[in-house]
């Protein structure tokens, strides 16, 4: 028995694991040589989209999404770990709570990765960004964190022998909890087949909730634990104690409440309702004032110790990545100013700020904290410490050549979009001479991401020779510590201040005393209070926004014209997003004379209530397809696919010519129009019941017109069929017309045609009985759907 500090406790032997840490930290090393590898590619395919022609597997909008989730989920999930599973153990001075749980996560999360790799290629995506996987992968990720990660992380909190939790563990918490929560709730879905799942949500409520997880993914994945990773790792490397306790609760409560608001940002100038946008964005300026106490915080840290920073690359790495956390944290309160966000939405200057941060904040911490963990885990000294410091200066030239060409061209194709000559006129009408005119900028970012990957490579060597010389057996120390008693009596903070000499108020004083911190300090340690109060303050925040967008029915005005995609048309849609097509183009046009000047009437609420997902986008490396129905023949799409610079010459699109090929399965279809169904769209009979024939009617009828535009005869089997189906149904249900009441109470047969489908190639052909039904009950419709 022994008296301690903490009060009388049996004293209790223990080890760490190190062996989990070491298994993350190799993954971490591995999967950064993926995904910048990843990101490599995809920025050649840009500059060089033929490259892979014929192969539908490597094109670029297949490969962008496979590169962000090896780069999030692969190389920062890893280094999340590898930094949680080191530091929670030494921070609570236990053992992590079970070691099957602790494997079970590594190889179960490998699995997800693996899985992610394989499906994203092949086409098998929800199209959501940050959020493609799967409904059954999304199942297996929600029992690996939340269960297996979760649970552990939050039983040895439990069992911990250390009284009070350090801030590096409230930013797990909170990472933990809130990405389960961004998880579940965005994911749900309605399964059609293995491979494919339907969201709840639709159109407008769909956007809301996907930028609500998109954004906060960001904050709750690649920000808070982070941020904990840099409150442990660098007062280690610089042995320095954290600068201000008061500062690190001050700015982890804010970041937690107000980060979840700020996802409305993404949407400015889109159909979601201006409350939500206009909230997004004041939230996001607040949020300036947080992230900045955590750079402060964390730079103060190195106070009398400036002068390691010269000599110690693990520092330069820390150094260098909390400034680019203190920029990207600056520039994304400015980007989610309205007038600055109508500049710079959709052009690149979105992915030179993403980069910033990804390279920068996230590449240069992980890599910090790597260095300054591989000699311990591996228990002898790093192999080569030029090669690190070789590695720092590499990598920070090859951000600055990333990043700055990257914002060159946002800046160029924001400006270019939006110029008009002094007749009214856009300078630039065809979209793709603004593409043209960035691509040497694109080359130059190439140049940068050889230099960063040339950096990775470096720690991959630097590590494999570490571990040649790690010694046979490694050492397992033992260490002793009280077990926490099951009583303890807090000592009441002193209620004295500067002030008892000042003639003030009672309330400034005991405002006074309050800012000491003491209520906190009872909530650190009390695990499972703090984790619920973190859960109150995230989910709060949530609803605020949530509850008004899905119950106030204005936020979606109903319009009559707009109906279900027929089953060839939902195909079609099923064959854009398998494509990531909304990697290069968007569907929304924005209320701005240049937009609808080049694209036509901006994009209205009630045009997407049968969108899932929606398809807004969020970068436009092609032109807006909200109005693309009936713009062009279906044989000029035929052509595009085919041979994209044959038809639109300067064009950076790779052919598509696999889906002249491809076997349009009609069989295929019915789940789709079931899902659907079943979500509120109101199909009939015929369409249900009798899905394949519906189809291939329409399908004969697009291969018609195709032979009688000069195309090939016979290819109504043929994917991209159904894919101009879809093309040629975009956007053109708002000019229609509504059919009288007195019509469709005609015979079956006889319904007139409406004025608006004139404007569509296939109108004639779609206006069905069915249609005359759907006309019908289309305010009823909308109203579930919305």
């Amino acid at each position: 028995m022994a008296s301690t500090a903490h009060g009388a406790g049996e004293l209790e032997s223990f080890s760490y694991d190190d062996a989990i840490v070491r298994m993350f930290a190799t993954a971490t090393i591995v999967w950064a040589l993926v995904g910048t590898l990843a990101g490599l590619i995809v920025a050649v395919l840009l500059v060089m989209p033929s490259l892979t022609e014929g192969i539908p597997y490597l094109t670029f909008a297949r490969l962008r999404p496979l590169h962000t989730n090896a780069a999030i989920f692969a190389f920062a999930g890893n280094a999340i770990f590898a930094a949680v599973y080191y530091s929670t153990q030494r921070l609570c001075k236990a053992r992590m709570w079970s070691d099957v749980l602790s494997r079970l996560h590594f190889w179960g999360w490998q699995l997800i990765i693996v899985l992610a790799a394989v499906t994203i290629p092949f086409g098998i995506t929800q199209s959501r960004e940050y959020a493609e996987l799967e409904w059954p992968i999304d199942l297996l990720i929600a029992v690996v964190w939340l269960f297996i990660f979760g649970g552990n992380f939050l039983m040895t909190l439990i069992k911990r022998r250390e009284r009070h939790m350090y801030v590096a563990l409230w930013f797990y918490i909170a990472t933990i909890i809130t990405v389960a929560v961004l998880h579940v709730f965005n994911n749900l879905c309605i399964p059609a087949g293995w491979f494919k799942g339907y969201s709840v949500y639709a159109g407008v409520q769909d956007a809301f909730m996907q930028w609500w997880y998109g954004h906060n993914a960001v904050a709750f994945f690649l920000t808070t634990p982070f941020l904990g990773l840099m409150y442990y790792f660098l007062p280690k490397a610089a042995d320095r104690p954290v600068f201000s306790y008061k500062l690190s609760i001050i700015h982890f409560w804010s970041l937690v409440f107000i980060y979840i608001w700020a996802g409305p940002h993404h949407l400015h100038f889109t159909a979601l309702p201006e409350w939500a946008s206009t909230l997004g964005m004041l939230f996001s300026v607040m949020l300036w004032m947080p992230s900045w106490g955590g750079m402060i915080n964390g730079l103060l840290t190195l106070r009398g110790a400036w002068h390691k920073v010269a000599s110690d690359p693990v520092l330069k790495f820390f150094v260098v990545g909390i400034t680019f956390y203190g920029m990207s944290t600056f520039e994304g309160p400015m980007l989610s100013v309205k007038s600055v966000n109508a500049l710079s939405h959709y052009t690149d200057w979105t992915i030179a700020h993403v980069h910033s941060g990804a390279l920068g904040w996230n590449g240069f911490m992980a890599f910090g904290m790597l260095y300054w963990l591989l000699p311990r885990i591996y228990q002898t000294k790093i192999w080569s410490d030029k090669l690190v410091s070789l590695h720092f200066w590499t990598g920070t030239i090859g951000i600055l050549l990333y990043i700055i060409p990257i914002y060159a061209a946002g800046l160029m194709q924001g400006l270019m979009w939006r110029a008009m000559d002094e007749t009214g006129n856009l300078m630039y009408p065809d979209f793709v001479e603004t593409v043209q005119s960035i691509v040497i900028l694109w080359w130059m970012r190439v140049l940068g991401g050889i230099l960063y990957v040339s950096g990775v490579c470096m720690l991959c060597w630097n590590t494999l020779m570490t571990w040649f010389a790690r010694p046979a057996t490694y050492d397992v120390p033992v260490y002793t510590a009280p077990k926490l008693s099951k009583t303890y009596s807090e000592p009441k903070p002193s209620r004295d201040t500067e002030f008892d000499e000042v003639p003030m108020l009672d309330l400034g004083r005991n405002m006074s005393t309050w800012a000491k911190m003491g209520w906190h300090r009872r909530w650190e340690r009390l695990p499972v209070t703090f984790t619920v109060l973190v859960t109150i303050a995230v989910v709060v925040a949530t609803l605020f926004e949530a509850v008004p967008t899905f119950l106030i029915r204005s936020n979606i005005p109903t319009i009559a014209t707009v109906e279900p995609y027929t089953p060839l048309e939902l195909y079609g849609r099923h064959l854009y997003v398998s494509e990531g097509c909304y990697n290069c183009h968007s569907q929304m046009i924005r209320p701005m004379v240049a937009e609808t000047k080049r694209y036509g009437e901006y994009s209205k609420p009630g045009e997407f209530i049968y969108d899932r997902p929606f398809q807004w986008g969020s970068r436009r490396i092609g032109p807006d397809l909200a109005r693309e129905g009936g713009r062009q023949s279906s044989f000029w799409h035929w052509r595009h696919f085919e041979n994209p610079m044959e038809v639109s010459p300067g064009s950076v699109m790779p052919s598509y010519k696999h889906l002249l090929h491809n076997e349009l399965k009609f069989d295929a279809i019915a789940p789709h129009v079931k899902a659907a169904w079943y979500l509120g769209a109101p199909y009939d009979d015929d369409a249900l019941n009798n899905t394949s024939e519906v189809a291939y009617k329409q399908a004969e009828r697009i291969a018609a017109e195709i032979v009688s535009q000069g195309g090939p005869a016979n290819k109504m089997d043929r994917q991209a069929v159904a894919l101009i189906a879809y093309l040629q149904r975009i956007g053109v249900d708002l000019f229609k017309t509504p059919a009288p009441e007195a019509t469709a109470e005609k015979a079956d047969g006889e319904q007139a045609p409406a004025d608006g489908e004139a404007e569509t190639p296939e109108g004639d052909e779609q206006t069905t009985d069915a249609e005359a039904d759907v006309a019908g009950n289309t305010s009823e419709s909308s109203a579930s759907a919305g």
